[in-house]
């Protein structure tokens, strides 16, 4: 009887014991949670701010801040302001941890100046220099306007983009010749001929040919049946 006695108290003592042991294991484990928590913010939303605004709320909350050395573009904060962040606002971390932000360098699109009007050149510099690119969209070929002039552009004056579209007047297109075969002709008669419809012409070399009398045209450039202008060179060459 007394051996079961001592059984039972022998029982009930490792029982409490191991009821001990839970508690102290849960109480040590809730108790590192709460001092982990107690260690552990959420990350302010600094987008939008300057950088002093944005120091002072990352050391309220126990954090520091970093700013990355690029700036990137942003249509929807202004220059020297903060663009974004990382970690993102809200998310959870640890006191002390630092947070990298990025400086907005303000909108990549400029106002549209007018262009039209303007020579192709000069609207060319311009929008560069307000940093805009052109790119020419047509060509016209036109006598109602001047040559090499912008007569029409994709987005209107005082709008905002990063690229525009212009189309430029050529002029009106000159009276065009097929270009005859001279080969075999007399080069002094050539040239009259050719110079006397307007067109550049010029004996770039001479040369002697075998069984061929001087001033004979041996080559021409361009070939006979091209289509020739004006305003482009021709090039013969005789025999010597």
């Amino acid at each position: 009887m007394a051996r079961h006695r001592r059984a039972r108290n022998i029982g009930r003592l490792v029982l409490l014991v191991i009821a001990l042991a839970a508690t102290y294991g849960v109480f040590a484990v809730v108790s590192m949670r709460i001092a982990l928590r107690a260690r552990e913010v959420p990350v302010p939303k600094v987008v939008g701010l300057d950088f002093a605004d944005a120091g002072r709320a990352m050391e309220t909350a126990g954090l520091t801040l970093k700013m990355d050395d690029s700036r990137p573009f942003s249509d929807s904060v202004a220059a020297g302001r903060i663009a974004t962040q990382d970690p993102a606002p809200g998310l959870v971390v640890r006191r002390g941890r630092g947070v990298r932000v990025w400086m907005s360098a303000g909108s990549r699109s400029s106002v549209v100046p007018k262009l039209v009007g303007e020579a192709e050149r000069s609207a060319q510099a311009r929008s560069t220099t307000d940093g805009l690119e052109v790119a020419v969209a047509a060509d016209i070929r036109s006598s109602d306007f001047p040559p090499d002039s912008v007569v029409a552009q994709d987005h209107p004056p005082g709008s905002r983009a990063n690229r525009i579209g212009v189309v430029v007047n050529r002029g009106e297109r000159t009276a065009g010749y097929v270009m005859p075969d001279l080969i075999g002709a007399a080069g002094d008669a050539a040239l009259d001929v050719l110079r006397s419809h307007g067109l550049r012409v010029s004996v770039v070399a001479q040369q002697p040919y075998p069984g061929v009398p001087s001033g004979i045209v041996l080559r021409q450039f361009p070939a006979a049946g091209f289509q020739v202008t004006p305003d482009q060179p021709i090039s013969l060459e005789v025999s010597r």
